[in-house]
């Protein structure tokens, strides 16, 4: 099998991330609902919060995204601003009362809860000028074509006699791999010159460049989500103890497409090169959770709840199209080789999670609530391990453990709730700069009908990245700073 490097770091970070996502009332409390329990989502954060409920329950919630990115690279500045419409939660939790009074156990739970638990929706744009180019032309799109083709047999990257160019690039990657396939595209584009031609061995490429400013162009899309089917049993044991456990069914819907436009004055060959590349992902897989909800005193509840990992099945396509032209002469030569590179499915095991919880209620008045997680990203892992070494040896080495602190309080008036929330996410990775922290605020009120109740939620989080282009040859890091803001309603039901 050849070596697939389309895999990296952002896939197992990015599928090893969730978000404050689900009903209103829980965003409202930025999620901090581990030792509270009585609610749809509660429930997937820790499975004993279902038997809290004294009845049959159930909800359904909405939401609309509004993020804002703000990006610098190379002195250029950019901003861009989206919305996006979703169904984000729904759930139902059943109660059945245990009517032998001798039995320390009161009642049981069972339910299942649907929850987005990433959102993908993005959109941005970064364009600046490279006026810091070298002799070996780093940070230029060029250098991603020279990093893989270097050391490569000029005949393990070139079409054969009266091969089409799609033909050619199919076969490259059923042979070789992604990497060979960059090269082929180098090559064939006119960008890399051998220094042999008529040498089928030749393993040294020229960069047919001049030397000079370069200006990047560089648009960013993705689509889709994260999702989280939860089946959920729970019991009330005594007076003051619940237990749970959820058996989750997880499913990925990716799509992202990117796009490279540099340009650059410089004479020469090249003056235009305009580089697209699009992934499609979609993936299963399952985890559990166990949790526990304990009353030390009227008060006070104490909640602990361990995630395990999620263990991904991933399937991804992916296309390219590559455009070189010079200035005078216009086209030199289009690489669309109109193929769907199909990779083998592979395994992601993502980094497992465990929470604490502490609640302080006061009676039908209000509440404050606290959680706290910690999360080893170090610990994804890309399977089978043997054909992913060097991405997992990078994830262990990059990415870290890291903290998440989410604070929420709640008071009640007549049939009005007003609520309150703040959460802190550390960065996962060991620089803390390539992804920073996350802050986050959250406001909501909701009003009881009494069988019924409805809630509204505004909430927002700031985080920035410092995101490469391309994870080898341009590296020169944009700058992103994302502004995300929500506003969620959600109709609960007691049934």
């Amino acid at each position: 099998m050849p070596l697939l490097n389309a895999q990296d770091i952002t896939d197992a970070l990015r599928y090893s991330q969730s978000e404050v996502q689900g009903t209103a009332r829980f965003r409202a409390l930025s999620g901090a609902f581990g030792a509270l329990g009585g609610d749809m989502s509660a429930v997937s954060i820790n499975p004993a919060g279902s038997a809290v409920f004294s009845q049959s329950h159930a909800s359904f919630s909405v939401n609309i995204l509004d993020y804002t990115n703000d990006t610098q690279y190379f002195g250029g500045e950019a901003s861009t601003n989206n919305s996006d419409f979703s169904l984000n939660q729904g759930g139902a939790s059943f109660v059945f009362r245990n009517n032998n009074t001798s039995s320390p156990w009161k009642k049981f739970t069972i339910g299942v809860a649907y929850d987005k638990t990433s959102d993908y929706e993005d959109d941005w744009f970064a364009a600046g000028i490279n006026t810091n180019v070298n002799t070996n032309f780093d940070n230029t799109i060029a250098s991603y074509f020279f990093d893989y083709a270097n050391g490569l047999p000029l005949g393990d990257i070139s079409t054969l006699e009266g091969e089409s160019i799609a033909d050619a690039y199919a076969d490259i990657g059923a042979a070789y791999g992604f990497g060979h396939q960059q090269a082929f595209l180098g090559f064939e584009s006119y960008i890399l010159q051998p220094v042999d031609i008529d040498d089928d061995n030749n393993t040294e490429y020229l960069i047919n460049l001049e030397n000079g400013n370069f200006t990047h162009d560089y648009s960013y899309l993705s689509t889709g989500y994260n999702g989280k089917i939860a089946f959920n049993m729970a019991a009330q044991y005594g007076d003051n103890l619940y237990l749970g456990i959820n058996l989750n069914s997880h499913f990925i819907d990716y799509e992202r497409s990117t796009r490279l436009y540099e340009t650059n004055g410089n004479g020469g060959l090249i003056n235009e090169i305009d580089f697209r590349n699009t992934l499609r992902t979609t993936g299963n897989g399952f985890s559990f959770q166990i949790g526990s909800i304990i009353k030390l005193s009227k008060e006070l509840r104490l909640g602990l709840t361990y995630d395990s990992p999620t263990w991904y099945t991933i399937e991804e396509e992916t296309t390219q199209f590559l455009d070189t032209s010079e200035l005078v002469a216009q086209d030199l030569d289009v690489i669309d080789p109109g193929i769907i590179n199909v990779y083998p499915e592979y395994k992601l095991q993502t980094p497992a999670k465990f929470t604490g919880s502490l609640a302080y209620v006061v009676g039908k008045q209000g509440l404050i609530s606290f959680d706290y997680s910690r999360k080893d990203y170090g610990n994804a892992k890309f399977k089978p391990t043997g054909d992913f070494t060097a991405q997992n040896n990078q994830i262990n080495s990059e990415l870290a453990a890291a903290a998440t602190y989410r604070l929420g309080g709640e008071y009640k008036y007549e049939q009005f709730s007003f609520r309150g929330g703040y959460r802190f996410e550390e960065s996962p990775y060991e620089n803390g700069t390539t992804v920073g922290d996350l802050n986050g605020y959250s406001l909501g009120v909701g009003y009881n009908f009494g069988n019924t109740r409805f809630d509204i939620t505004f909430d927002q989080y700031m985080r920035d990245f410092e995101t490469p282009m391309f994870n080898q040859g341009l590296t020169s890091p944009i700058l992103l700073d994302k502004t995300n803001s929500n506003i969620t309603l959600s109709l609960s039901f007691n049934i």
